[in-house]
């Protein structure tokens, strides 16, 4: 028998399996445990030419599917492989009984470890005893570099399984910078996938993206045990490594007698739809891409279907005369030509600002060159978030102005390459219309691209006196995750009165939101209040009691910026 994780997508029922055939298994007892802890007791499988069959575990791998559904991914599972010869009962009882001898807290694993470590005992021999892979000992040794605090949390369940994941590939001087933020309980904490993106300076690379040998890194590694993965911690290096790696992959592919090689802009995706696979010897040329995750792919031997046309004579027009054997400049030639023509055209730009801003805002709509501007993606934390903003009369009004701008720049509805070519037909466009209408889209694409949470937009509330009460009113979703007492007895001191609010200062806050309700609507005896916005909604923002938030801090310096001036 060999204890080992494997993928989810390479395990499937076995026929012998007494269970096999019947319907999903009812896995609501233990799905809660397999979300909040993973599977702990391996799987019992047996290799099969489709990769793995399971012999014993039924249940958790319907668990596993449940979580994977969820979730979208699931770290790779326990499995204990069947060797020729095995009994499979007899592996099960063994699996059985020494997975009896663990407690199920990982805490008390991490210290049941450790302890067995300081005797002398190995990773393996644990292993081997508690019918565990090595990486799951070593998942639980990881603990050990967590602060106590941070350990004591999440056996006290306030931090999830897949934070505390993370949090073992955090220094002590992150982890302690996280505990700050999470004893603040202002609810900033960044917690998994979104903490994960924190440790990592918000783009988190792994070392298998590397196109270059990993000894030329000097950076430090941080390894995932969890996830069985590692990651850079010095982006910067890793790009330039990587950088110098796709320029010598370049190199070498041209040297390899291909007649171009393009490199795509980072995170620029290469559609095969759009290219037709064409062979080197018929001017075939290679694509590299590289991802913002740092992920390289070579696609060889394409052209673009114009391309693929005019190479067959399909595409050509009849006066066109053949091509020439070879290129009109070398490319040093072609780089030099490049850079004064740009240095030309600069010079001209500075003196024509009304040309310049339709060039501005074609590339913001059709993103090209060095430019890459994106509309917010408007990510929201639940799905009662993003049906509140999808109701919102403020996001009507401003989807309705996209309709409206998509009429005024009258481009074809597929017209979404985001190249080059789409740039200059969308800058063709703008030169056609009045400054009045160039201005209208170009306050739209700036506010389509700001930022949820930055500067900009407290920055821009404070200018322009925004007054959210015109578009927004405070909803059940608002009301619902309020969970500070004292947060929403401020605001029923704002709508209903101080007298009041002492009065509630010790009810349930379900009872003073309440009081809320019913004085914004008039009911059960309360006053209507009319317009009323709270702190929390106003330019500039205003803060309940004394947590820390990140909007509060914002807010404070955009404050900070105009009492300078």
């Amino acid at each position: 028998m060999e204890l080992q994780h494997i993928p989810f997508e390479q395990l499937h029922l076995s026929a012998i399996n007494m269970r096999h055939g019947k319907r999903a298994p009812d896995v609501s007892d233990i799905l809660p445990s397999v979300r909040a802890r993973g599977i702990l007791q391996p799987l019992l499988v047996r290799p099969n030419d489709n990769g793995f069959e399971i012999v014993a575990g039924r249940r958790r791998y319907f668990c596993a599917k449940a979580v994977k559904e969820e979730l979208g991914e699931i770290a790779p599972i326990p499995c204990a492989v069947m060797a020729a010869g095995d009994d499979a009962a007899a592996l099960e009882a063994s699996l059985i009984e020494n997975v009896a001898r663990l407690d199920a807290d990982e805490m008390t694993q991490f210290e049941t470890f450790t302890r067995l470590i300081r005797e002398g005992r190995s990773v393996e021999s644990i292993a081997a005893t508690f019918g565990l892979t090595e990486i799951m000992v070593k998942q639980r040794l990881a603990i050990g570099n967590l602060l106590p605090k941070i350990r004591e949390a999440y056996r006290a369940d306030e931090i999830d399984s897949e934070s505390l994941r993370y949090l073992t590939m955090a220094t002590k001087a992150q982890q302690k910078e996280w505990l700050a933020l999470f004893e603040n309980d202002d609810g900033n904490v960044p917690r998994g996938y979104q903490l994960k993106q924190w440790l990592f300076g918000g783009n988190s690379i792994a070392v298998k993206a590397a196109l270059f040998p990993l000894e030329d890194y000097t950076g430090q590694i941080v390894t995932d045990l969890f996830g069985e993965d590692s990651y850079f911690a010095d982006t910067k290096l890793f790009w330039e490594l990587q950088g110098r790696a796709v320029d010598a992959k370049r190199e070498a592919l041209l040297a390899a007698k291909w007649p171009e090689v393009v490199v795509l802009e980072t995170g620029e995706r290469f559609d095969q739809w759009a290219h037709e696979k064409t062979a080197k010897k018929k001017g075939g040329k290679v694509f590299i891409t590289v991802s913002q995750r740092g992920e390289v792919e070579v696609h060889e031997g394409w052209l673009s279907r114009r391309e693929a046309r005019m190479s067959s004579g399909k595409d050509k027009p009849a006066d066109e005369t053949e091509a020439p054997s070879r290129p009109a400049m070398t490319q040093a030639m072609e780089n030099y030509l490049e850079l004064h023509r740009l240095a030309a055209v600069r010079l001209a730009l500075l003196a024509s600002p009304d040309t310049a801003l339709r060039l501005l805002v074609a590339h913001a709509l059709a993103s090209s060159g060095n430019w890459n501007v994106k509309a917010d993606p408007q990510r929201t934390r639940s799905e009662e978030i993003r049906a509140s903003i999808e109701q919102s009369p403020a996001q009507a009004a401003f989807d309705t102005e996209r309709a409206a701008i998509e009429t005024l720049l009258a481009l074809p509805e597929n017209d979404r390459d985001g190249d080059d070519a789409r740039t200059g037909r969308v800058f063709a466009r703008l030169l056609a219309l009045s400054d009045a209408d160039v201005q209208r889209i170009a306050a739209f694409v700036m506010a389509e691209t700001l930022a949820a949470g930055s500067t900009a937009v407290e920055t821009v509330g404070a200018v322009l006196k925004v007054d959210s009460s015109s578009h927004w009113q405070p909803d059940s979703t608002f009301f619902d995750l309020i969970r500070e007492r004292a947060t929403i007895n401020a605001m029923v001191a704002e709508v209903a009165g101080k007298d009041v609010a002492k009065g509630n200062l010790a009810e349930k806050t379900a009872t003073q939101k309440q009081i809320v309700r019913d004085s914004l609507e008039g009911r059960n005896g309360r006053t209507k209040v009319e317009h009323w916005l709270p702190g929390w909604m106003a330019f500039p923002f205003k803060s309940y009691g004394n947590g820390a938030s990140r909007i509060a801090a914002i807010s404070a310096d955009v404050r900070g910026l105009f009492r300078r001036k």
